[in-house]
């Protein structure tokens, strides 16, 4: 760390820091508190999701025996072809917005395969579509959790250290020019008491 120097220029420059420091602290402590409350609703909106996501697997399991029939239910039959996302932004961080996805149902005979199949890709397209989803709003709350660790660290070294070491330079600096203009003043005083003095004509 520097030394500080004991001058009104840089008086100026830790004043000049301080009211910088005064400025952007509310700026950031206002920002902590929008992510802290989008990494909430995200988080909800995950649980929710993922709630979903467990009741579809729930109405699942009763269809696995008919899934498993003469092996028609094939992971082959659906897939995903596009994810569709845009980039958004919360709090200066661009964050990806799940907008849905497209899939592929492979072709099969009408006539020999069972009436359900439709009804079971139109279910596993809505299950998908949830889990698609919920894994877009977890990178969405990784990249809000990691801006706020960093802004978090900028207010706690702005509130807990720069404020308070700026106003303590800017004090040990008054103390110290307050000193040197006082000494200066006694030593004018001294002075001209000498020269006082040695004017006076001598005694005979």
């Amino acid at each position: 760390m520097a030394k500080l120097k004991l001058t009104k220029n840089e008086q100026k420059k830790q004043k000049d820091s301080l009211k910088m420091f005064q400025r952007y602290l509310p700026t950031l402590m206002l920002k902590k508190q929008q992510l802290q409350a989008e990494i909430r609703g995200v988080e909800i909106r995950v649980q929710e999701l993922r709630a979903t996501k467990a009741r579809l697997d729930m109405v699942f399991k009763k269809w696995i025996g008919v899934f498993g029939e003469k092996g028609i239910f094939t992971p082959d039959v659906l897939r995903i072809t596009k994810l569709r996302t845009r980039e958004g932004n919360i709090a200066g961080v661009p964050i990806p917005v799940f907008e849905g996805a497209e899939f592929e149902v492979a072709n099969y005979d009408l006539t020999t395969t069972p009436l359900w199949l439709d009804l079971v890709s139109d279910f596993m397209k809505k299950a998908m579509l949830v889990d698609l989803e919920a894994d877009c709003l977890e990178e969405q709350q990784r990249r809000l959790q990691k801006e706020l660790r960093t802004t978090s660290q900028r207010v706690n070294l702005f509130e807990k250290i720069k404020i308070p070491e700026a106003k303590a330079n800017i004090k040990k600096i008054a103390v110290y020019l307050g000193d040197q203009q006082t000494a200066a003043v006694v030593r004018g005083k001294i002075s001209k008491r000498g020269m006082e003095a040695a004017e006076e004509p001598k005694a005979s």
